[in-house]
């Protein structure tokens, strides 16, 4: 221990003997020196801001980074993309972020329009004034123009903003690439819920990712559209026509990508025309909602809210654990073995409960826990993909969930304090939109999407006393305290 403290003393004696050396003490050498040290200091952050160099992210979750899933995107780019930023110098966030995708590549170039009252062009073109702020991602003359409310949002349930630059940005990327959009009908005209309004935040996001989405009421469409590479069928408030029962298993025999989000176990409408489009699949899709009894499965003690894995064989690619949260789920049943061989079926499950959940029939029963008036405890399959063999050339496809509401806008409250939307919980945005980008066969859309809150950092007064006084007095004081030893000293020489 004296050998240890021995040392110290010894350093700390160089270290006095180097600070009183007599080169140090010169006066000109010192101003010298400072001058020196503040130059590089200045000329190092000068050459930092002209480089546009990447701040170094050192968040858990990379909040300040592109993701793995766009860098590979940008690396796959054959086209020359051009990003105007139009009056963006306010949002400081938003351009430091979106310099990032020119760093990554070359065929990315970023034009700063800083003075839009100079281009007199752009104020005609985009109908703006002075004022207004753009992002137009360009690929010749294919464009996207983005607004800063495409940038951000704001969660009116958890009262933060959102910040979606990325996404904005890479989807429009994507947008102005993309030769042909995959086109998507979302099933209208009997619908429980109406899809535009309580699933108005998937149908936003699929529009984002370079996707044509119309409504499709087949009673005056007459059809399935020949060019409906998915359609969507949400809960049904009644039963399909026996017309729009048949143009959908037209559409099906014709290989047909279905994605269906179906709270109908919760609701007691004979729906025989449906069932008879799920039994093509070999499906059914029986009255009753699944209660979880497995608190590690449940959301915030709520048998109803299950918490599952979702496993699918085109999400395998994306390198990490996916989870759901479904609400009033219901139980996916499948023929036995010898149905399915006869109608050319098979099947992947996406997911399932636990071995100790139960299906309840009984909604008037108060109590969450198990009844004799409940089905037995058992796992049962909520999400699952189904394969049909048409012919040796034609297969098609269906993706299930036996819950809508997972998807939806409805808010749910957590722990007693606050709501979120449903489609916010777990990865179900990413389960739904990764489903629907597979069966249109756009896998380079299968990711997980960033949309991480913009974090506000508050601090108390004497926080902020504290913060101020180390980054201002404490280096006014140090270089005080250097004047004042250079002038004492030179008084001794």
């Amino acid at each position: 221990m004296k050998k240890f403290f021995g040392k110290i003393k010894n350093g700390m004696k160089k270290l006095f003997e180097l600070i009183t050396n007599k080169w140090l003490l010169k006066g000109t050498t010192t101003v010298v020196l400072v001058a020196l040290v503040i130059a590089g200091y200045v000329g190092i952050n000068m050459l930092a801001k002209n480089l546009e160099i990447d701040d170094l992210d050192f968040t858990t979750k990379k909040l300040y980074s592109l993701t793995e899933a766009t860098k590979s995107k940008l690396k796959s780019l054959e086209d020359e993309i051009t990003i105007q930023l139009i009056n963006m110098k306010e949002y400081t966030q938003a351009t430091d972020y979106i310099q990032k995708y020119e760093n990554a590549t070359d065929k990315i170039t970023i034009e700063k329009i800083e003075d839009i009252t100079t281009r007199v062009d752009l104020q005609t073109k985009y109908e703006i004034t002075g004022t207004d702020m753009l992002v137009v991602v360009k690929n010749g003359e294919t464009e996207k123009v983005l607004t800063v409310d495409d940038l951000y949002t704001y969660d009116y349930s958890t009262y933060e903003t959102i910040d979606t630059v990325e996404e904005a940005v890479t989807n429009a990327i994507m947008e102005v690439t993309i030769e042909e959009k995959p086109h998507i009908y979302v099933l209208t005209g009997k619908t429980y819920y109406a899809p535009e309004q309580i699933l108005s935040a998937v149908l936003y996001q699929l529009e984002s990712e370079a996707n044509e989405l119309d409504q499709l009421d087949i009673l005056s469409k007459g059809n399935v559209p020949e060019d409906c590479d998915c359609l969507v069928i949400t809960t049904l408030k009644q039963d399909l026509s026996e017309l729009e029962r048949d143009k959908i298993l037209e559409y099906i025999n014709k290989g047909g990508k279905i994605l269906m989000l179906s709270s109908q176990n919760i609701l007691e409408v004979d729906t025989p025309n449906l069932d008879q489009v799920l039994a093509q699949y070999g499906i059914s899709l029986g009255y009753g909602a699944i209660f979880e009894q497995d608190t590690s499965k449940m959301l915030s003690g709520s048998p109803e809210l299950i918490i599952t894995d979702a496993v699918a064989s085109y999400m395998s690619d994306i390198d990490m654990s996916l989870q759901m949260c479904l609400v009033d789920a219901g139980k996916i049943e499948f023929a036995d073995k010898t149905k399915l061989e006869e109608l050319g079926v098979t099947y992947e499950t996406i997911a399932t409960t636990s071995e100790k959940a139960f299906v309840r029939t009984n909604f008037e029963t108060n109590t969450t826990s198990r009844t004799d008036k409940d089905s037995e405890e058992g796992s049962s399959i909520v999400a699952a993909r189904v394969d049909k063999k048409i012919s040796d050339e034609t297969t098609s496809e269906l993706i299930i969930f036996s819950s809508e509401l997972m998807a939806s806008n409805m808010q749910v409250l957590i722990g007693g304090q606050y709501y979120i939307y449903a489609i916010q919980l777990y990865n179900n945005e990413d389960v739904i939109l990764n489903s629907i980008s597979h069966l249109t066969e756009r896998t380079d859309t299968i990711t997980i999407r960033k949309t991480d809150e913009v974090q506000y950092y508050t601090v108390s007064d004497q926080e902020d006393v504290m913060i101020k006084t180390i980054i201002f007095v404490v280096p006014v004081l140090i270089i005080g305290a250097g004047v004042v030893v250079w002038a004492v000293r030179r008084r001794s020489i």
